[in-house]
C-alpha cells in the first residue's frame, strides 16, 4: 500500500482481533483453529483493503470474509482429515459457572458448517436474517430454514438437559 493506508489497516485490524477471534472461536470450537481462520482473514482484508475500507458497513465485510473462509476451508478434503483414529476427549467441564457455554460450543461444533455459521450470526451476534443472507450470499429463507434445521439440531443433541436451574431455551427461528 503505497498511499499510507496501511496505517489505516494496522489500526484498524489492531482493534478488531479480539472479536474476530471470538467469532471465529465460536464458529471452529477451537483455540489454534480460530488463530490460523483470523489469519487467514487478515491477510485476504490486507490485499482488499483498497475497496474494503470505502465499504459502507466495515465490520460486516470483515466478518463476511470470515465466515465465508470457514465455510470454504470446511468443504476442503483436508478438513475431514483426522491425525487420530478417535477424537481427543473433550476438556473436562469446569464447575465455576460456565459449564452451559461448554455444552453449548461442544454442541455447536456438531452442527453442519452453514447451519452452524448462521446460529452464530444469528444468535450469538444478533444479526437480522437480511444481513446473514447477504453475508453468505443466500436468500432470507435459506437462512431462516438453516437457523430451523441448526435448532432442530442443537435441539436433539441437548436433549432436555437442565441449564442452571431453567430447561432448554427454545430460540425462535425467525
Amino acid at each position: 500500500m503505497r498511499d499510507g493506508s496501511e496505517k489505516e489497516y494496522v489500526e484498524y485490524v489492531t482493534a478488531r482481533i479480539p472479536a474476530l477471534r471470538r467469532l471465529a472461536y465460536l464458529l471452529t470450537g477451537d483455540g489454534h483453529r480460530a488463530d490460523d481462520l483470523v489469519q487467514q482473514t487478515i491477510t485476504k482484508l490486507y490485499v482488499k483493503w483498497q475497496r474494503a475500507k470505502n465499504a459502507d458497513h466495515l465490520d460486516g465485510y470483515v466478518r463476511a470474509i470470515l465466515v465465508r473462509t470457514h465455510l470454504s476451508e470446511r468443504r476442503l478434503g483436508w478438513a475431514r482429515v483426522r491425525l487420530f483414529r478417535d477424537t481427543p476427549e473433550s476438556p473436562p467441564v469446569e464447575e465455576n459457572g460456565i459449564e452451559d457455554r461448554q455444552v453449548l460450543r461442544v454442541a455447536l461444533t456438531q452442527v453442519p458448517s452453514r447451519q452452524q455459521a448462521v446460529l452464530v450470526l444469528r444468535f450469538f451476534y444478533d444479526l437480522p436474517v437480511d444481513d446473514v443472507a447477504a453475508m453468505l450470499g443466500c436468500s432470507s429463507g435459506t437462512v431462516k430454514s438453516q437457523t430451523s434445521r441448526g435448532l432442530a439440531t442443537l435441539r436433539r443433541l441437548l436433549g432436555e438437559r437442565e441449564f442452571a436451574g431453567f430447561s432448554t431455551p427454545r430460540l425462535r427461528s425467525t
